[in-house]
């Protein structure tokens, strides 16, 4: 499944493995917060209970929305959209 990963985490150290455990689960960097890409439902559920292991679930917010391949090509991109400095040809290649 494709999946978005998006969050406002207020500590540095713990937003900074966050991003380190959805960059080793094989997600792309598509903004700051955000990441997309594919996992499988365990590698999904792995990775949710491993965030919520570092988070403090009373000041920061963690998003993971499973979305069909169908709908990400459907998903309207305007302006800059993805920071080109972060963003991949492997993630380009999920919209066409």
């Amino acid at each position: 499944m494709i999946v978005w990963v998006m969050y406002d985490i207020k500590k540095d150290r713990s937003r900074t493995r966050v991003a380190k455990l959805c960059k080793q689960a094989g997600l792309y960097r598509v903004q700051y917060s955000v990441f997309l890409g594919t996992l499988e439902k365990n590698e999904k559920d792995a990775l949710e209970l491993q965030i919520e292991e570092l988070i403090n679930e009373d000041v920061d917010s963690v998003y993971i929305f499973p979305m069909s391949k169908n709908e990400l090509q459907q998903t309207s991109l305007l302006g800059q959209a993805f920071d080109k400095k972060l963003v991949t040809d492997q993630v380009k290649a999920l919209f066409f």
